[in-house]
């Protein structure tokens, strides 16, 4: 694994713990309990620093007066089946770019991956696709299509009867568990982040585009 692609992963990971947990709403009906609200489609989301990319005009030299095109990613869009025994996730969004010089035409081409992470950490699987920005003579603007899609395992996607029977179960005042939050046990825990996948979307950066991005 490169330094290149274990940073990604890192960043990716910090990105699923801060924005995609799991959801419930804490009931008070005949005793107190969880009831989850949780789906088997994936949360979507583009990790810390790989939402835009900085082109410079000489490479190695980042000062402001030598960048070239600034790209971001935007409007990051899903579509969920899980019908079947294989959850489809379909993935698009917009890239949005700017050139610093505007003469003649020009056609630039930038990279971006498509990831499921499990579990908050795991990468399941990973791919690369392109997007291609095309600026007309005198154009400071263009913006590009990007799409992406993901399968995961619907039976891998659920949790076991016996975790989310542990997680519903109504509490009644004065039983030995009843001020315990079922999610902070260890095993529900780990029940749970097995049973939680990520689709991540971002450009697949080089290590100084990620450096650049995470200290600027």
């Amino acid at each position: 694994m490169t330094a290149r692609f274990r940073l990604i992963s890192a960043l990716a990971v910090a990105a699923a713990l801060a924005g995609c947990k799991s959801t419930g709403d804490i009931v008070i009906e005949d005793g107190v309990g969880i009831s989850a609200v949780r789906t088997a489609c994936p949360a979507v989301g583009i990790p810390d620093y790989t939402g835009d990319v900085t082109l410079f005009r000489t490479p190695g030299n980042t000062n402001s007066g030598n960048i070239d095109v600034v790209a971001a990613m935007t409007n990051v869009r899903s579509e969920c089946n899980d019908a079947g025994d294989k959850v489809f996730t379909n993935v698009t969004f917009d890239v949005l770019a700017r050139r610093t010089d505007t003469r003649g035409e020009r056609t630039v081409t930038v990279p971006y991956f498509i990831t499921v992470l499990r579990g908050g950490k795991a990468v399941v699987t990973k791919r690369v696709g392109q997007a291609t920005l095309t600026f007309a003579d005198g154009q400071e603007r263009a913006q590009a299509r990007g799409q992406g899609a993901a399968y995961i395992d619907k039976a891998e996607a659920s949790l076991p009867p016996e975790i989310r029977e542990r997680i519903t179960r109504r509490r009644r005042a004065g039983e030995e568990d009843a001020a315990v939050d079922p999610l902070s046990q260890p095993e529900v825990k780990a029940a749970v982040a097995r049973a939680t996948f990520e689709v991540l979307v971002g450009f697949q950066l080089s290590q100084d585009q990620l450096t650049y991005n995470a200290t600027r």
